[in-house]
């Protein structure tokens, strides 16, 4: 959603793939979606399903930290005709780990990637969120994935889940060479950022911003970062507007 709504605001038509159920929370969702200028035929209804939720906390430093209840609406992502229609002519599409801690809302995100066309991007955002991750879920991604997104806390992980050693850039380096990636891109909170591709690495360290909350910042990083590369830019210029992004976004509630 977030990522979605960012691609819209920036120009591209940026369209959400989920499913929420027919209860009050996901006729809202739904609602909400409609008054951004979000095109919502892609998000299904299921009957009797409790639609997702989360519990966002953010501490006195801004910085957001989410509980997820499961057995939810997303868990069991249904994919519509308008889905399938929409998979044929994505230029990019962002998944996450997340949404795939069901199986069957994991076959239908990798039915998804299945099914876009060649050149279409497939960004990975890692997203590791309580326990809802395997070292399996993660590798099979990165091979689906172009590009992977991750934070310094998610690459922590990464390190001792893959055997990295080095640098940040020698690490998103063996990953890339790994997984047959054409990017690696790591935020890094208040310090900016690392772009590596197999031939440059731009680093970015960052805007300064009164951070009100971190929700979203993320996100709105990565969708800067996929319609940068969607126009041919230099990853220098991909990495000052998707901080400039994400710098405004921690600095609005």
């Amino acid at each position: 959603g977030n990522f979605a709504y960012h691609a819209n605001a920036l120009g591209a038509t940026g369209v959400a793939v989920s499913t929420v159920g027919d209860d009050e929370r996901g006729k809202r969702a739904i609602s909400e979606l409609s008054k951004r200028g979000l095109l919502t035929g892609c998000v299904s209804i299921l009957a009797g399903q409790i639609t997702g939720y989360v519990v966002a906390s953010v501490d006195d430093d801004g910085v957001a930290s989410y509980e997820f209840p499961d057995n939810v609406a997303w868990d069991n992502i249904h994919l519509n005709d308008e889905v399938k229609k929409l998979a044929e002519r994505v230029d990019g599409v962002c998944f996450g780990s997340l949404a795939q801690r069901s199986a069957s809302s994991r076959q239908a995100i990798r039915w998804f990637l299945d099914h876009v066309p060649e050149k279409a991007l497939k960004v990975f955002d890692l997203n590791l969120r309580q326990n809802f991750y395997t070292r399996d879920i993660i590798a099979e991604s990165l091979y689906l994935a172009d590009i992977l997104k991750l934070n310094d806390d998610e690459l922590n992980v990464l390190s001792g889940m893959f055997n990295l050693a080095g640098s940040d850039v020698e690490k998103l380096r063996q990953l890339l060479s790994a997984y047959d990636m054409s990017l690696v891109v790591l935020t890094r909170g208040g310090e900016g950022s690392l772009l590596v591709s197999s031939s440059e690495v731009s680093d970015h360290p960052g805007f300064s911003s009164e951070i009100v909350d971190t929700i979203g910042a993320g996100d709105s990083f990565t969708a800067a970062t996929v319609l940068g590369l969607l126009r041919g830019e230099e990853l220098d210029i991909i990495n000052e507007h998707a901080n400039s992004l994400a710098a405004y976004v921690c600095s609005q509630k």
